[in-house]
């Protein structure tokens, strides 16, 4: 999308310049925008955070050995923060502001100095650079969003009318066209707004990207009762229930584009403008199992050998009848072995059990094939309003329709809002649950990890906790949230959502907060993001800080996701701070006067005492500032670079180095 206003073609850049006019050339198509170049790279110069846990407001956080995360901060220098959790997350799922002139703030400082850690002023829908300002403002968030995922991750990201195609434009180009996995649009109301001057918009959309779509999987949706309800077992099968399913497939492969010659009738039958779903020697067994013999016979269609009954007369087929869309060949007087196959057949439905290929009509029209229960999918693929019928081959999700039967709407949320947290807390527009369940659903795994960059009210973090109650799963969350000055939603409204959905709290009709539903396991350590990090800022911290430091930023390649988590270990111990799930003692050397100490053998040997007494295995991670003494049993980490490289700084200089390997 070239900017009509080519005014704006003297404000841009060089760089920025060449890449329009190399996209012109190529045939290709380019979001440009004022800034385009500054926005591409400001996530590059955007630095880490020192990071604060606050105890008192995290909840059942197991000793800090909790894997969910609820982080107040600006949400792109959160990301950057969380260094150790880039490539690790299964699904981002999350709510952007939508630039209605209500929600989506800007902050003007962005443009040279990212790390400016205010959110910025309400950008109203007056302000003629809403549009630029709000593609600015998510592209380096959308670029650090794909650093966030797995090779095999998914970002599905909420969206209504007013940016939709310059969000799908971002994502074509952050994630690659090729990636895109569909465009939902689920129905947010159920009712038309009466003030609509035009159209009465009754729908919102996600969009849903792979970070590589050929890695990536949709997992099938829970099957229903309604759905399970279509199989029964009239015959006394004992395969168990079943239902009549078509025996075509929709894609063609011309070797099984064939005739069929019906027991019952002696008519031709042709898979229409697909083809049969069964091998050519199964649909033989399946035929024969209603009592004659069939045998391959060319028919002079233009088909491969059709399956006739043996010795019995053939339907002359008309040159003229279009079998794709007329497909069956009518036997206009059956002779002597139609009669006796149709008999046998007849014989065999009313005994018992039918073979699998059965005829409709009592046996006198077109061919169906029984399904099994319990050998389709235990789930149900995800299409436009929840296609009938079960799959068993590769579906296309594509552009798809969600109906609030089956993803909430609007309303829902709020009500859902209101019934944990009472009226009043200044939400206009929430996602319901029912949504973004749905969505973890389908593209995150069952131990998996789910961030949310925009988590505002928390409905993500509540869906993962309500999602592993209900299918007994293990999925984890990561929640950014910050607010503003006077209202800090990260540490009231979302972190308040989140505790009473452990808690089962809710508020009652008299506006009293009690235990109304049943409580969920889980909780969650709530992290704030203080001053920028540089080697300075390191040296400067208080013990508890550093110690906070290094829980939030420690990881290893090799075993980066468990034996990072380190659990805090708050006792009287000089150097001793905390254990990883392996039991690998963390220490840091503090000398006593403020400030880092040196492992030296007097060190060691107090860490050696420290160990034993707590019961902690080598190695050792001893972070200090330097090391004159070495030894097998320890890990040494040096302050300050060690931990500048492990929030993605580069150890000789404090320049964020963000670029893709």
């Amino acid at each position: 999308m070239l900017d009509a206003n080519v005014n704006n073609l003297e404000l841009m850049s060089k760089e920025e310049l060449v890449e329009i006019l190399t996209k012109m050339i190529n045939g290709g198509v380019a979001l440009s925008f004022n800034g385009r170049r500054t926005a591409q790279m400001i996530q590059r110069k955007v630095m880490p955070r020192v990071v604060h846990i606050n105890k008192e407001l995290s909840y059942n956080d197991l000793g800090g050995k909790c894997n969910n995360l609820l982080v107040d901060g600006e949400n792109l220098q959160a990301m950057v923060t969380l260094y150790k959790y880039r490539g690790t997350v299964d699904l981002i799922v999350t709510d952007p502001p939508y630039n209605t002139g209500k929600d989506f703030r800007y902050n003007d400082k962005w443009d040279t100095d990212p790390n400016d850690p205010e959110l910025g002023s309400i950008v109203t829908l007056e302000d003629g650079s809403r549009h630029t300002k709000w593609i600015k403002f998510m592209y380096p968030r959308i670029q650090m969003m794909y650093s966030m995922l797995k090779p095999n991750g998914i970002l599905a990201i909420c969206i209504d009318e007013r940016e939709l195609f310059h969000l799908g434009m971002m994502l074509n180009e952050v994630f690659g066209e090729e990636n895109r996995i569909g465009l939902i649009n689920w129905q947010k109301s159920y009712s038309p707004k009466n003030d609509s001057v035009h159209l009465s918009s009754a729908t919102e959309y996600v969009l849903v990207y792979a970070k590589n779509k050929g890695n990536a999987k949709t997992e099938l949706l829970a099957r229903t009762e309604e759905m399970n309800s279509k199989y029964s077992n009239p015959d006394n099968d004992p395969e168990g229930n079943w239902t009549s399913g078509d025996p075509c497939a929709r894609t063609k492969s011309e070797k099984d584009r064939y005739a069929i010659q019906s027991p019952f009738t002696g008519d031709l039958h042709y898979p229409g403008s697909g083809s049969w779903r069964n091998t050519k020697k199964n649909m033989k067994t399946y035929l024969e199992a209603w009592g004659s013999k069939y045998v391959e016979k060319d028919l002079g269609d233009g088909r491969p050998k059709a399956l006739v009954i043996k010795g019995a007369k053939i339907p002359v087929v008309p040159v003229e009848q279009n079998l794709d869309n007329n497909p069956t060949v009518r036997m206009e007087e059956k002779d002597e072995q139609i009669i006796k196959s149709e008999k046998k057949a007849l014989k065999i439905q009313k005994s018992g059990v039918m073979p699998i290929l059965h005829f409709l009509k009592e046996g006198y029209g077109r061919p169906r094939c029984k399904r099994y229960l319990k050998y389709v999918k235990q789930g149900k693929v995800p299409l436009t309003f929840w296609a009938d019928e079960d799959y068993d081959e590769e579906f296309v999700l594509g552009c798809q329709s969600w109906e609030h039967s089956e993803s909430g709407h609007s309303q829902t949320g709020m009500n859902e809002l209101n019934y944990i947290l009472g009226r009043g807390h200044d939400f206009e527009t929430v996602k319901p649950l029912k949504l973004i369940e749905k969505v973890i659903q389908l593209w995150c795994p069952k131990n998996g990890m789910v961030m949310d960059p925009f988590a505002g009210s928390g409905t993500t973090g509540h869906a993962v906790l309500e999602l592993n109650y209900l299918s007994d799963s293990n999925r984890n969350f990561i929640l950014i949230e910050k607010g503003e000055k006077d209202d800090k939603y990260a540490s009231t409204l979302t972190r308040e959502r989140l505790k009473r959905a452990i808690t089962g709290e809710r508020v009652d009709k008299t506006g009293n907060v009690k235990v109304m539903e049943e409580a969920l396991d889980g909780g969650f350590l709530y992290w704030e993001l203080e001053q920028k990090v540089d080697a300075k800022a390191i040296l400067d911290l208080r013990r508890d800080e550093l110690v906070d430091m290094v829980i939030a930023s420690h990881w290893e390649e090799d075993k980066r996701r468990n034996s990072s988590i380190i659990e805090r270990i708050d006792k009287d111990y000089q150097y001793l701070v905390g254990k990883n799930i392996l039991e690998e003692g963390f220490f840091i050397v503090w000398n006593g006067k403020d400030s880092v100490g040196k492992l030296d053998q007097d060190t060691y040997m107090q860490i050696l005492k420290e160990a034993k007494q707590e019961g902690v295995k080598s190695p050792y991670h001893v972070y200090a500032r330097t090391q004159s003494y070495q030894t097998n049993k320890v890990k040494f980490y040096q302050i300050p670079d060690k931990i500048l490289l492990h929030l993605g700084l580069n150890e000789n200089s404090d320049r964020y180095n963000n670029e893709e390997e």
